[in-house]
């Protein structure tokens, strides 16, 4: 029987009212949970959905919001969601089954597996991949670099693989540093397929979602598949929404679609180990750096604590999906929250979550308001002037931009602005929410005046004082213009060219709209991307570096007009 439009819209309305109502059942804490999803509980906004676990059971689930808002369709526990990043975790169980199995070693060259890949000073091993050590460049940005477009360009996985062999260098030599990269996950998608003779979606259906019952969960190889109850994907766009979904097929580093009911069973063979005690358990195996140090990551999974407790962890971003599994093993308690707002933090939620139900197993108190105001230490304007300018970060070229307002500095770093306190002669702080930023200068074995800034994210950076920029004249500035080509980008040609206001604009066909900035001499930076124009011995341009984050250095050459 047909409804009509205004009755389906009432219609609809009353389901969502008892959908949002289920399982509350007067309980306090959920009543708390609830509250925190507020803002996304209304039929005009895309939601989440949430599944708490304790003790072996789902005590609490719930949809928030909208799973399609083109097509009335409510938010429940039972629709599909992208998980993005989660989903290395599954590509890990794959690698760590065959090796278990000794069909390949975690120690391994890679290119064993993978020939066309080139060959760097140090060998690439399997473990380097799993931690993210192995210092390759994120594929990803290479591909949007190379003129693909998340939204619209779907890049095969033989373009994907070409342009990550194409790389001349790494980010850093192989187990020197913790960088994140999404490459190193694609390649332990490729090496699962090439050892077992499967797709990775079939090896992981037959030996891990079926096995698990896992029966909504998959890897999605073909963006034209029809996924059965799948939520879309939105970004905020005015004063509504846009559409965001994936159209890459490249799986490995993402593109498990899955729910939080399937991923709760997921959860639980840490526990019951139905896939076996030594997988399970190997997936918890921290990496190891060249140096010795222990770093956090393990097999697709963050080790880490939270107020005291232990937690095992991941994140996932991608289109308009964020996704969050955290597990305190020890009170075999976790929280699974999916969303489909490019906008949604579900960790940030999942940690509040825990805070109401765990509350009386912590070990350490919450930061209920902020820390006492820091004490500014008294330094001159001229002390403070000397420390303004360009800062240049020194593995991606990321720009630091200090300058001086009402007797602090002010620093910019990218889109993020923050107001730092002098608290010694050489250290500034600021509070931004709970974590305490840090900047303190030094001077490295040149003399250079060196910046280290700690407390944003997870990431310690380290800044050099660019020389003093001059002024630069048209003429000056037409330098610069040209073509310029690179074989690492599957030979992507960008055109730099002055306007007609006498700014350097990159013609290309997803480049920034905004002009380049001109950061220090021969150095400039746009929306992220960060060029360092290369020079001859007779002072001719004849190429430039770029950078963005986790890609550092790719080589273009001028070439003439085509």
């Amino acid at each position: 029987m047909l409804i009509p439009r205004i009755t389906r819209k009432i219609f609809v309305g009353i389901i969502f009212i008892f959908t949002l109502a289920g399982l509350m059942g007067g309980d306090e804490k959920t009543k708390e949970v609830d509250k925190l999803f507020a803002t996304w509980d209304k039929t005009t906004s895309p939601g989440a959905a949430l599944a708490i676990i304790k003790d072996g059971e789902i005590i609490y689930k719930r949809g928030y919001g909208m799973a399609k808002l083109e097509d009335d369709l409510v938010m429940t526990p039972s629709k599909v969601f992208d998980i993005g990043s989660v989903s290395k975790q599954f590509t890990a169980a794959c690698v760590a089954i065959l090796a278990l199995e000794g069909k390949l070693s975690l120690d391994d060259d890679v290119r064993q597996y993978i020939p066309e890949l080139p060959i760097y000073e140090r060998p690439i091993t399997i473990r380097h991949l799993l931690h993210h050590t192995s210092g390759l460049r994120d594929y990803n940005a290479l591909l949007s670099l190379a003129g693909f477009r998340p939204d619209s360009d779907c890049p095969t996985v033989e373009e994907a693989l070409e342009i990550i062999c194409r790389q001349k260098r790494l980010n850093h030599p192989p187990g020197e540093e913790y960088s994140y990269t999404n490459t190193g996950y694609f390649l332990l998608g490729q090496i699962v397929e090439r050892v077992s003779g499967k797709s990775l979606n079939q090896f992981a259906q037959e030996r891990i979602f079926q096995p698990l019952g896992m029966k909504n969960t998959l890897f999605q190889d073909n963006h034209h598949q029809i996924i059965k109850n799948r939520a879309s994907g939105y970004s905020p766009e005015g004063d509504g929404f846009r559409l965001e979904m994936s159209n890459w097929d490249e799986v490995g580093d993402g593109n498990v679609y899955t729910t939080v009911e399937d991923l709760f069973l997921w959860d639980q063979a840490f526990y019951h180990y139905k896939l076996g005690r030594e997988l399970m358990d190997m997936l918890h195996t921290q990496g190891k750096l060249n140096n010795g140090q222990i770093i956090d990551y393990a097999f697709g999974l963050v080790i880490g604590t939270y107020r005291g407790l232990r937690t095992v962890s991941h994140g996932g971003s991608w289109a308009g999906f964020r996704a969050s599994l955290i597990r305190f093993p020890d009170e075999k308690f976790s929280i699974i929250c999916l969303s489909n707002l490019s906008t949604f933090n579900p960790a940030a939620i999942s940690y509040k979550i825990a805070d109401i139900y765990l509350a009386d197993k912590f070990k350490e108190e919450i930061k209920k308001e902020k820390p006492q105001e820091i004490k500014a230490f008294p330094l001159s304007e001229q002390e403070l002037l000397e420390k303004c300018g360009n800062y240049k970060e020194t593995r991606f070229g990321l720009w630091l931009v200090l300058s001086l307002e009402k007797e602090k500095l002010k620093a910019q770093i990218g889109r993020q602005e923050l107001l730092l306190t002098p608290v010694s002669q050489n250290t500034f702080q600021t509070w931004l929410g709970d974590s305490l930023i840090t900047l303190e200068f030094s001077r490295d074995e040149k003399g250079q005046i060196k910046a280290q800034l700690t407390g944003l994210g997870r990431e310690k950076y380290v800044f050099l004082k660019a020389a003093p920029l001059p002024p630069l004249t048209p003429v000056a500035l037409k330098e610069y213009e040209g073509f310029y080509q690179s074989d690492e980008l599957l030979g992507a040609v960008y055109e730099i060219r002055l306007d007609k206001e006498n700014k350097l604009r990159i013609k290309f066909r997803n480049a920034p709209k905004e002009a380049l900035k001109i950061m220090a001499p021969d150095e400039f930076t746009v929306d992220g991307m960060n060029f360092s124009f290369l020079r001859a011995r007779n002072k001719r341009i004849t190429g430039l570096a770029l950078s963005v984050g986790r890609a550092a250095n790719i080589m273009f050459r001028k070439i003439e007009k085509r």
